[in-house]
């Protein structure tokens, strides 16, 4: 059976951001899939928990046969190094795009109080959101984060929870590849090098893609470069199997 690809979303957003990722998989003849993590997408409402966030992804590749390439931007992939510790035998591969920055650094306090701020405004934030994508994404990007609609108040306990979380220590905790894919111009970039290291010091083969011209939401902005990364990683990660 071939090896299939499981996208993980980022916060607010939701499965729908990946239209463009599952149409190039789709095009090269992988199967691949994309969840709604607890409080997005069909589960807004949910509560979010990082614990229910990675059972949801080792429920989707349970589904998809047991074992996959897991891609996961901003909070998926955080979840992804996460689900990648906790459940090693489900991983062949990880892409974990613009995630470089430990959720505990003393950035994360202003960000709770802005986001807390933001999710109490009448609208929960939804004008500033719509003016952010509207701002910072191409048109089909506008369409695809949008479709599933937006997790307006899950912000809140999405830095709760991740912010217990160390990835660097999970990223030691096991050997599968890893590919962290960040956009040029990604705030969250900041300890690439530190996130490398510690998958390396666990024995992972672990490289830096670094997507010009990109920002956060990288595989929104430049689509075609996302895509090309992942299938590269995709490559590697059967022609790794196939030796094994």
């Amino acid at each position: 059976m071939a090896l299939p690809v499981l996208f993980v979303h980022g916060s607010r957003t939701s499965r729908t951001m990946w239209r463009a990722q599952l149409e190039a998989m789709d095009r090269a003849g992988i199967e691949a899939r994309a969840v709604d993590l607890p409080g997005h997408g069909r589960r807004i409402g949910e509560p979010f928990t990082l614990d229910g966030a990675v059972t949801t992804v080792a429920r989707a590749v349970d589904d998809l046969g047991g074992r996959a390439l897991v891609v996961g931007l901003s909070l998926g992939g955080y979840v992804g190094i996460e689900h990648r510790a906790r459940c090693p035998e489900q991983v062949a591969g990880l892409v974990a795009a613009s995630c470089c920055t430990v959720p505990g650094s003393p950035l994360r306090g202003a960000w709770r109080v802005a986001a807390d701020r933001i999710e109490k405004l009448p609208d929960n934030g939804a004008a500033i959101n719509q003016a952010l994508v509207d701002r910072t994404l191409p048109a089909a990007g506008i369409v695809d984060i949008g479709a599933g609609g937006f997790a307006l108040t899950a912000m809140t306990a999405i830095l709760d929870e991740v912010g217990t979380s160390d990835p660097l220590t999970a990223l030691a905790g096991t050997d599968s590849p890893v590919w962290f894919v960040n956009g040029r111009w990604d705030h969250f970039r900041l300890g690439e090098r530190e996130f490398v290291a510690a998958a390396r010091a666990g024995g992972a083969s672990a490289q830096l893609v670094v997507i010009p011209g990109a920002k956060h939401l990288v595989s929104l902005d430049r689509p075609v470069a996302f895509n090309r990364a992942v299938l590269e990683a995709y490559g590697e990660v059967v022609a790794e199997e196939r030796r094994a």
